[in-house]
C-alpha cells in the first residue's frame, strides 16, 4: 500500500512539474516560428482578421552622415510615385596647410620652365550602384556652394530637406550609368579608374585653384578658413535627364578633387596629379571636419501616390510614406495559444516593366502607434523584432533590441510568389505572435500600428537618435494591397489552438 501511495504522489508531482514548464514554453520556446503545427481543423485552426488602412505621408527629419553612401540624380518618369530629385554637396580639403602642390622643391611655373605649369581639375565621386532605368543617360552640373551655414562640424549633420544656396557653374556632364563599371582610361591613357563619376571643372575654375597656391601672393591655401572663404563646397545636381538615382560614398578614397599639373623635379618633368577629399575624422589630415549634404526631394502631385484610392497603399522608402493600420477584432479574439499570428502584405501588380526597373523596398517595419496626440507617437512592438533580447518599448534605457531586429523570425523581407492571375508579385509576412498572445492573455492595449520602409527609425522622445535599418536610402517602392482590397488585402493570419 505504502509503495502504491508513493507511486501516486510521483505521477501527481511528475504531472504537476511538467504542466508548469510546459506553461512557461508558451514564451521561451519557438512559438511563431515556422515551426507550427498542421492546421486539421479539430486541434489547430486558422483564421483571418480584416486590417483597417490608411495612406499617410512622412515630414522626414532623416539625417545622413558623412560617410554613409548619398544619393545622386533623378527620376522623371515613375507613373505611380512622381519624380525624385537627389542632389549631393561636399567640401573637399586639401590635406595639409600651408598647402602647396607637388614637393617643396617641384618647380610648377611655366614663366621658369615651359614644360611645367597645371592643366586640369576633375571632380571625382566614387560609384557604388543604382536604382531605377540605368538606360536614360543623366546630366550632372557642378557648382560652387556659397552658403555660409554650410559648414564643418561634428556636432552638425543636414536634413535631406537641407538644400544650400549655390552660385556659379563649374562644369558638368552627361553619364551613361551603364558605362561606370567599366574601366576608363585618362592622362593619356596613363591611368585608368572604374565605378567612379568624373567632371572635368572650367578652365576658369582650375585657373583660381591654380593661382591661389600657397607660393602666389595672397594666396588661399595656408590655412583652413582662408580655403573655405575661397571654397566653401561643391552642389553636385541632377538635370532634367534621367531616370534613375546613383549612389555613392562620399568618404570613400576615390571621390577626390583631382589637380593635375606639370611639375620638374631632379628626375625630369612628370605628369601627376593632387588631390583634395573629405576629413571625417577631428583629427584627420587638417584638423578640420569636410561638411556634407544630400537633398532629396519627391514630387508626388498628379501621381497615383498623391491621390489612392481606399483599397490602395502605396510605400516608398526614405524620405517615403507609411501606413496607418489597426486591427480591431484583435480585442475581442477571445483566449487562445497563438501558435503564429503574421500580417501579410502583397503587391499589387500594375506593369511589369515599372513594377521591375523600380523594384520593392528590401524590407518593411512595423511598429506601434504610441499616443494619438498631434504630435503622434510611435514605439517598437513589444516581443517580436527580437524574442531572445529582453527590451521593453515602455523603458527608456533598453526600448529596441541591443542587437537590432532579428529578421529570420520577424521577417518584414521582400519574398517572391505567383498570385492568382500567375503574375509574378512580391509579399511581406511581418511575425507579431508574441505580440498578438499578450493582447489576448495578458490585456495590453491593442495599438494602431505604422507600417513603412525605413532607412532609419528615430523615437524622439527617448533621444535615441537614429537606428540605421537595412534599407538604402530611396531605395524602393511598392503599391500593395489595402484592408480592402478585393484581390490582394492586407490580412492578419493567425494559427492557434483552443484552450
Amino acid at each position: 500500500m505504502q509503495r502504491r501511495f508513493l507511486y501516486i504522489v510521483s505521477i501527481i508531482v511528475f504531472s504537476c512539474c511538467f504542466f508548469i514548464v510546459s506553461c512557461n514554453k508558451l514564451d521561451t520556446t519557438d512559438i511563431g516560428s515556422d515551426l507550427i503545427p498542421v492546421v486539421d481543423n479539430v486541434n489547430t485552426f486558422d483564421t483571418v482578421l480584416t486590417v483597417v488602412s490608411a495612406q499617410e505621408l512622412f515630414e522626414d527629419t532623416t539625417r545622413i552622415g558623412r560617410s554613409e553612401d548619398h544619393v545622386l540624380g533623378r527620376i522623371s518618369n515613375d507613373p505611380l510615385f512622381g519624380t525624385t530629385d537627389a542632389n549631393i554637396y561636399v567640401q573637399l580639403k586639401p590635406t595639409f596647410y600651408p598647402y602647396y602642390f607637388g614637393s617643396a622643391n617641384d618647380t610648377i611655373n611655366p614663366q621658369l620652365d615651359p614644360k611645367t605649369g597645371f592643366d586640369s581639375v576633375v571632380l571625382c565621386l566614387n560609384y557604388r550602384g543604382f536604382w531605377g532605368d540605368s538606360t536614360i543617360p543623366q546630366q550632372i552640373t557642378v557648382k560652387e556652394v556659397v552658403d555660409e551655414d554650410f559648414r564643418d562640424s561634428v556636432l552638425v549633420t543636414k536634413k535631406l530637406s537641407y538644400k544650400p544656396t549655390t552660385g556659379a557653374t563649374l562644369g558638368s556632364t552627361i553619364i551613361d550609368i551603364r558605362d561606370l563599371p567599366k574601366w576608363q582610361t585618362f592622362s593619356g591613357r596613363k591611368d585608368s579608374v572604374r565605378n567612379q563619376i568624373r567632371i572635368k571643372l572650367s578652365n576658369a575654375f582650375a585657373n583660381s585653384i591654380f593661382n591661389s597656391d600657397t607660393t602666389a601672393p595672397g594666396g588661399n591655401f595656408r590655412t583652413d578658413s582662408l580655403f573655405r572663404k575661397f571654397l566653401n563646397g561643391f552642389a553636385i545636381e541632377a538635370g532634367n535627364m534621367g531616370n534613375a538615382i546613383m549612389y555613392s560614398n562620399l568618404a570613400d578614397s576615390t571621390t577626390k578633387l583631382e589637380v593635375y599639373y606639370r611639375k620638374k623635379n631632379k628626375a625630369g618633368i612628370d605628369t601627376t596629379y593632387s588631390s583634395f577629399k573629405l576629413n571625417t575624422t577631428p583629427n584627420g589630415f587638417n584638423g578640420n571636419f569636410s561638411a556634407t549634404a544630400n537633398n532629396v526631394t519627391r514630387n508626388r502631385v498628379g501621381f497615383p501616390i498623391s491621390n489612392p484610392g481606399p483599397d490602395e497603399i502605396y510605400l516608398q522608402t526614405t524620405p517615403g510614406t507609411y501606413a496607418n493600420l489597426s486591427i480591431p477584432t484583435l480585442s475581442t479574439f477571445g483566449n487562445r495559444i497563438i501558435h503564429r499570428a503574421e500580417l501579410i502584405i502583397e503587391q499589387v501588380p500594375t506593369d511589369p516593366l515599372f513594377d521591375k526597373v523600380f523594384s520593392v523596398p528590401d524590407y518593411l517595419y512595423l511598429d506601434l502607434r504610441d499616443t494619438p496626440a498631434i504630435p503622434e507617437k510611435w514605439k517598437p512592438i513589444y516581443f517580436d523584432l527580437d524574442p531572445g533580447t529582453n527590451y521593453n518599448p515602455d523603458n527608456a534605457s533598453f526600448f529596441f533590441p541591443a542587437n537590432g531586429v532579428d529578421f529570420n523570425y520577424f521577417g518584414g523581407f521582400a519574398r517572391n510568389k505567383t498570385d492568382q492571375f500567375s503574375n509574378a508579385i512580391k509579399y511581406y509576412n511581418v511575425n507579431i505572435t508574441r505580440y498578438v498572445q499578450k493582447i489576448i492573455t495578458t490585456n495590453i492595449p491593442n495599438y494602431s500600428f505604422r507600417l513603412f520602409s525605413p532607412y532609419s527609425i528615430t523615437y524622439p522622445q527617448y533621444n535615441s537618435g537614429e537606428f540605421r535599418y537595412r534599407n538604402s536610402l530611396s531605395f524602393g517602392r511598392v503599391k500593395v494591397g489595402g484592408g480592402s482590397h478585393a484581390n490582394y488585402p492586407m490580412r492578419l493570419r493567425i494559427i492557434y489552438s483552443k484552450l
